[in-house]
C-alpha cells in the first residue's frame, strides 16, 4: 500500500508533524510526505483548459493519483484549515485524484477541544471532493503538547497512540503495530 501524507502545518517542529511521523510509523505502507509548501496560490487562470498546471501542482496531482490512501493531518488556525493546506485542496478540486481514494483526517491541537472546526471543515471539504472519507480512520486529538516529545518529535502518549494505531488500521485496512 502507498500513502500519500498531506501536512498542515509547515512548522520544522509542530505537533501535527509529530503526529504525522507517528502514524506513519505505525505502518508497514510506503508513504510519501507532500511538500505543499511549494505550491503557488491558487489561480484556476494558471490552470486552464489550454494551460499546463504549474509544475508542483502537477507533481501533487500525481501523487494523489499514484497513492492508494491519503492521510491528512492538520492543525487549526483561527476555527478552521490552515492556508497551505486549503490551497493544496484547493488545486486538486477541479481534477480527479480523490475520487473514490480511501482518506483518513488526523487534527491535533493543544486546545483542550483539539481541532474541532478544522476537522469538520477537512471532512466536508474532502467529501465535497468526492475522496473515500473513513470515519474510523478520522481522528481530533485533542490537548496534543503533553502527549509528544519535543527531542523525539513523535508521540508518546499510550492512549494517542491507540488512537493513531486505530485511524491507521482503518486507513489501512488491515491491523498495525
Amino acid at each position: 500500500m502507498k500513502i500519500l501524507a498531506l501536512n498542515g502545518s509547515l512548522r520544522a517542529r509542530s505537533s501535527n508533524g509529530a503526529v504525522l511521523r507517528s502514524a506513519l510509523a505505525l505502518t508497514d505502507a510506503v508513504s510519501t510526505v507532500a511538500d505543499i509548501g511549494a505550491l503557488p496560490h491558487f489561480n484556476p487562470d494558471l490552470d486552464g483548459v489550454d494551460s499546463a498546471p504549474p509544475a508542483p501542482v502537477a507533481a501533487l496531482r500525481r501523487a494523489v493519483a499514484e497513492a492508494d490512501a491519503v492521510l491528512v493531518v492538520s492543525p487549526e488556525y483561527a476555527h478552521g484549515v490552515p492556508g497551505v493546506l486549503k490551497n493544496a485542496l484547493d488545486w486538486l478540486v477541479s481534477s480527479a485524484e480523490f475520487l473514490g481514494k480511501p482518506t483518513a483526517v488526523l487534527t491535533a491541537s493543544p486546545s483542550p477541544t483539539g481541532a474541532a472546526y478544522a476537522h469538520e471543515q477537512l471532512r466536508e471539504t474532502l467529501r465535497m471532493m468526492s475522496a473515500d472519507v473513513l470515519p474510523d480512520a478520522c481522528r481530533n486529538l485533542i490537548a496534543i503538547s503533553p502527549k509528544t516529545d519535543p527531542a523525539t518529535g513523535t508521540v508518546t502518549d499510550p492512549a494517542a497512540l491507540q488512537e493513531l494505531r486505530t485511524a491507521m488500521a482503518a486507513l489501512c485496512g488491515t491491523q498495525v503495530a
